[in-house]
């Protein structure tokens, strides 16, 4: 197996994972936080379930994207969603349950991890557009 091929399936493990824990924790805020959250607490705690799914999505469809020949911006995309999931959704989980407020600082930074793995993965795709053989 290729290296890039490795780095392919262990993002789609990866993205596969975050994406069981974003179906728990979503779970978990819906059973465990209802009654013990503010509402506009645990609308903060849901806004970081919606985007970790998004973004979990986004990773697995790198993933997929990036075992193809010359996947490597479709591969390093699907990390970035990854990361921003941990830094986005992470400190919004974190913020909700604790009520840690400097977190709120690291929000922002997945929020951009985001933006460049969408930027990035959108010149992967359009660098590959109407070619039978992906690009790099």
């Amino acid at each position: 197996m290729t290296p890039d091929r490795a780095s392919a399936r262990l993002l789609l493990a990866s993205a596969s994972v975050s994406m069981a824990a974003a179906v728990v924790l979503g779970a978990f805020g819906a059973h465990a936080l209802r009654d013990r959250l503010a509402p506009d607490v645990l609308a903060v705690y849901q806004t970081g379930v919606l985007y970790h799914l998004v973004h979990g999505l986004a990773a697995l469809v790198a993933g997929v994207l990036g075992s193809a020949r010359a996947g490597g911006r479709a591969r390093t995309a699907g990390w970035l969603f990854l990361a921003g999931i941990v830094l986005f959704s992470g400190s919004l989980y974190v913020l909700a349950v604790t009520g840690v407020r400097g977190l709120g600082a690291v929000t922002p930074l997945g929020g951009v991890t985001w933006i460049v793995g969408w930027l990035l993965l959108a010149t992967w795709g359009r660098g590959n557009a109407g070619t039978k053989e992906p690009r790099n």
